[in-house]
């Protein structure tokens, strides 16, 4: 596995990282702990350093499994994890970025993972309530006490990208890239790459209908949340199922998977860019592993761009009441009238 520097604060990762959410969270039941224990452990042992967790994963269980997984070998990776969100007693999510909620949830990221540093951590998603400056305030003092060593936001707009970077140097932003996720290239990829921001791309597989395809919806869980997304739904999967039978060919003809020509897709956006693709199963990291090394000819991304280009794809990546959060601006009031919220 290759290195790559993600940002320009001298953040090293490696070239593909693990998204370690579906092990405890949002596709079904959680995995036994002691095989998702394994799994990161070979993950690590194969090259694929960089690890993707949060507090809100049902919630913080993920971070106590990622805590254990990493028991002496916590020097060999290169950990992230999220704040600025939480579960409320009914269920719904609270988006928080005031500086002692921002400072809390660092604090108990850090007892969770069991280590005395976070190598990156995100704003998960933009408080629409406090200025970004304030929250990126916040995380700037955890960096200057040791506690994080570089700062990310998550899905944030171009133009809160912009006033957080002034405050302290952003080193990434998490987005969802994929063949059929392609609307950050129109604004935010453009405007990371002019700041000096790395760009992490999760999802890059399509919540694994480019792993499967269109069979994917036939055995999930009862509780998995992708029943909820409107991509795998209705004749919004049948207009998809026509994108991943184009896919299907292409990859015929390259010798690999669908699953490992649409990661390879996303790695040959630049080397600015690092894929976190989730799996359960060792055999899926190591197929995803091969797909990092795949190098595509400019006539087969060209051939890939068009066929998920404008009408590639059918259906919102999440429901109504979340797709709010994407994107989202955080507030703009003068940082002298702004007070904390109760």
């Amino acid at each position: 596995m290759e290195r790559i520097k993600l940002g320009s604060q001298g953040l090293e990762v490696s070239s593909q990282g693990l998204g370690c959410m579906g092990m405890s969270y949002n596709y079904g039941p959680p995995k036994p702990e002691d095989d998702m224990i394994r799994l990161i452990g070979h993950a690590v042992q194969t090259g694929v350093t960089f690890l993707d967790t949060s507090d809100l994963y049902w919630p913080v269980t993920n971070e106590i499994l990622l805590g254990k997984a990493l028991k002496g070998i916590r020097d060999k990776v290169q950990v992230t994890t999220k704040c600025g969100a939480r579960y409320c007693g009914d269920g719904s999510v609270q988006v928080r970025g005031d500086p002692a909620y921002v400072r809390s949830s660092c604090e108990d990221s850090l007892k969770r993972l069991d280590t005395n540093y976070i190598d990156l951590l995100y704003q998960c998603r933009m408080d629409t309530k406090a200025p970004i400056e304030v929250t990126i305030g916040a995380m700037k003092e955890l960096v200057e006490e040791g506690k994080i060593r570089y700062i990310g936001l998550c899905e944030a707009s171009a133009s809160t990208i912009r006033r957080a970077h002034a405050v302290h140097p952003i080193t990434a932003i998490q987005l969802e890239w994929s063949l059929w996720c392609r609307e950050v290239e129109e604004e935010i990829v453009p405007t990371c790459r002019e700041l000096g921001i790395g760009i992490v791309a999760f999802s890059p597989l399509g919540r694994g209908f480019f792993s499967l395809g269109p069979s994917v919806v036939n055995n999930l869980a009862h509780n998995d949340f992708r029943k909820v997304l409107p991509k795998f739904q209705g004749s919004n999967m049948d207009h998809n199922a026509a994108l991943f039978a184009r896919l299907e060919e292409i990859s015929k003809r390259k010798g690999c998977s669908p699953g490992q020509m649409a990661l390879a897709w996303v790695h040959n956006q630049g080397r600015d860019v690092c894929p976190i693709p989730g799996t359960t199963k060792i055999e899926n990291l190591n197929k995803n592993i091969k797909a990092s090394s795949i190098k595509l000819t400019d006539e087969e991304m060209n051939e890939l761009n068009v066929i998920s280009g404008e009408g590639g794809s059918k259906g919102d990546r999440y429901p109504e009441a979340i797709m709010k959060f994407t994107w989202a601006n955080s507030d703009t009031p003068p940082l002298s009238s702004w007070t904390p919220q109760p």
